[in-house]
C-alpha cells in the first residue's frame, strides 16, 4: 500500500514552501558537516605531507618532541650508534626549526618551516630538490615551496619568472631559487628546503651535532619491526624510534589531541548534525500535527500504527535524499574555493561523501523517530 499510495511524497509536495525550507535547512546542515570535517581531514593531511615525503624505515626523535613544528634537538652520536647495526643500509640527520620571513612588501614577518639536510644524501622523496641537490649546496640559497599560503603568490611568480628573490630569514639575506611542491599547512605559512649548512648559517647558535631527526634506512629484507625493537631497547629513554608510519601516526595523534583545532572541527560538525535534526523534527512534527485528523482516519480505517510510522519515515528519508544533494554540490564548491584560497589539500572524498550522506539519513530518521510520538494521540474516537 506504502508503494502504491505515495502518501508521504503527496503529504511533502503539497506545502512546497515549507519543503522548500525544509531542504534549505538540511542543505545548510550537510554543508555545515561537510566544510568542517574537510576543514578537519585537510589539517591532518597537510600536516603530515613532509613525513610522506621522508626516505626512511625508522626515524629517532627527541622523546620530548610534539609535532613538526615542535622538534626537539638531539645528539647525532645515537644515529652514529645505529649506523653500527649490520642491517642498517644509511643513517641521515634532518634539521628543523621555524623561522620569521621578511620581505620587503611586508610590514609583518611570516612564520615559515624550514628543513636542512646534507645534499648528497637523498633523503627527501620531492623530484624537484633531488634534481637540484648541487644548488642547494650554494651559500645561502634556498627552494620554496609553490603550494605555500596566497600570501606567498607575488614571490612565487617572481620565481616562476626565472627571478632571484632575496628575502631576510632570522636577519639573514637568502636567496630563493627555485620552487618545490608540497603544500600548506596549519603549523606554517610556508615551508624552505636549504642545505645543513645553509641551515646552520640561517641559525648560528644551532650547535653542528644537535639534530631534529635522524634517518634510517635498512638493508633488503631487513625486519623493520625487529630492528626498531634492537634499537628501542638500546637507545630508550633518550629516543624514541618510530617507523615511518608510526611517525605520521604520531604527528596526526598531536593534532587530534593536543590542539584545539581537531576538536573545533569535529564539535561543529556535530553541531551541524543537531541543527539538522531540529529543522527536520519541526517540519515533520507540523506535517503530522497538521494531518492528524486524517491520520486518525486512516487508523479508523484500519491502517495500522507500523504503516503510519512508515509514512513518516518515508517523509525523513525523502527529506534526507534531497536535501543532501544540493549540499553536496554546494560543498564541493566551496571545497575549491578553499583550496584556492587558502592552499590546504581540501577535496570531497568518496569516504567522506558517503559519511555525511549516512550521517543526513540517520539526522532526518532521529528527527521522524522523535516526531511519530505524535502519531499516538491520533485517536478515531476524537473525530467520529
Amino acid at each position: 500500500m506504502i508503494l502504491k499510495i505515495p502518501l508521504a511524497w503527496l503529504q511533502l509536495t503539497r506545502e512546497r514552501i515549507r519543503l522548500l525550507v525544509a531542504l534549505s535547512g538540511i542543505a545548510f546542515a550537510t554543508i555545515l558537516m561537510f566544510m568542517q570535517l574537510g576543514f578537519r581531514d585537510a589539517l591532518y593531511d597537510s600536516a603530515i605531507k613532509i613525513h610522506e615525503q621522508l626516505h626512511a624505515d625508522l626515524v629517532l626523535i627527541n622523546p620530548r618532541s610534539r609535532a613538526l613544528i615542535n622538534m626537539r634537538n638531539f645528539s647525532r652520536r645515537y644515529l652514529y650508534q645505529a649506523a653500527s647495526f649490520e642491517e642498517v643500509k644509511s643513517v641521515s640527520s634532518l634539521y628543523i626549526a621555524l623561522a620569521n620571513w621578511q620581505f620587503a612588501q611586508d610590514s609583518y614577518n611570516r612564520r615559515i618551516l624550514i628543513l636542512g639536510f646534507e645534499p648528497k644524501e637523498n633523503i627527501i622523496n620531492i623530484p624537484e630538490i633531488i634534481a637540484n641537490l648541487n644548488k642547494i649546496k650554494l651559500p645561502d640559497v634556498a627552494f620554496l615551496d609553490k603550494a605555500s599560503r596566497p600570501e606567498f603568490m607575488p614571490v612565487i611568480r617572481e620565481i616562476d619568472q626565472g627571478k632571484v628573490v632575496t628575502p631576510e630569514i632570522e636577519n639573514r639575506k637568502i636567496k630563493i631559487i627555485g620552487l618545490f611542491k608540497v603544500g600548506a599547512s596549519f603549523g606554517a605559512d610556508a615551508t624552505l628546503i636549504t642545505s645543513d649548512l645553509n641551515f646552520l648559517r640561517i641559525f648560528p647558535k644551532r650547535l653542528v651535532g644537535e639534530i631534529n631527526l635522524g634517518l634510517i634506512n635498512l638493508k633488503p629484507n631487513a625486519e623493520v619491526k625487529k630492528i626498531q625493537a634492537k634499537l628501542q631497547e638500546i637507545l630508550q629513554p633518550d629516543i624514541h624510534v618510530f617507523t615511518r608510519q608510526e611517525f605520521i601516526a604520531f604527528e596526526k595523534s598531536y593534532w587530534q589531541n593536543n590542539t584545539p583545532i581537531g576538536f573545533i572541527f569535529s564539535l561543529s560538525a556535530a553541531m551541524g548534525f543537531v541543527v539538522g535534526i531540529v529543522i527536520v523534527y519541526q517540519v515533520l512534527y507540523t506535517d503530522v500535527t497538521d494531518h492528524l485528523a486524517e491520520y486518525a482516519t486512516l487508523k479508523a480505517m484500519g491502517y495500522t500504527d507500523i504503516y503510519l510510522l512508515g509514512v513518516v519515515f518515508q517523509e525523513a528519508l525523502i527529506l534526507s535524499v534531497l536535501g543532501y544533494i544540493p549540499g553536496f554540490f554546494i560543498s564541493v564548491i566551496l571545497y575549491n574555493a578553499s583550496k584556492v584560497g587558502t592552499s590546504l589539500p581540501i577535496a570531497m572524498t568518496m569516504t567522506r561523501g558517503i559519511t555525511v550522506l549516512i550521517l543526513t539519513i540517520v539526522m532526518c530518521c532521529i528527527s521522524g523517530a522523535i516526531a511519530v510520538r505524535k502519531l499516538s494521540s491520533a485517536d478515531p474516537a476524537d473525530i467520529f
